[in-house]
């Protein structure tokens, strides 16, 4: 809308409800407004956790496929927010009490080098008959 065209609907809604209901429809409307831009921000808020979720998913997925072993560095970071996850499923309190912490994660880098390590003893190992 253009600078003319608010001026003309202030003047119109002015004419319609006068000086003294004017201030509460526009509060109204500005609550309004406001209320709809908090449920679209909530809306984009759930769905892009849906799209993460969904996104560790697939990694896990593609992770068991492999059998756990060999896994990048994409998997290997899914496989440890999910990890985190089912930590905060299951003691979603833990950290929130006084003189006590969330037990600790292992970084991507300890993860990594014991799924190294775990590959080169299953490599290690002769073949079954």
């Amino acid at each position: 809308m253009s600078f003319w065209e608010l001026v003309l609907c202030g003047v119109v809604a002015l004419i319609v409800l006068g000086p003294e209901r004017l201030p509460g429809a526009i509060r109204s409307v500005s609550q309004f407004i406001n209320g709809v831009r908090q449920f679209g921000q909530q809306m984009r808020a759930e769905l892009g956790d849906e799209l993460r979720a969904h996104e560790l998913h697939q990694k896990l997925k593609e992770a068991e496929e492999k059998g756990l072993l060999n896994l990048t560095p994409a998997e290997l970071t899914a496989l440890a927010e999910l990890r985190q996850a089912a930590a905060d499923v299951t003691n979603p309190y833990a950290g929130t009490q006084t003189g006590t912490t969330a037990p600790a994660t292992e970084s991507t880098a300890e993860q990594t080098a014991v799924t190294t390590e775990h590959n080169e003893q299953k490599n290690d190992k002769p073949a079954q008959p």
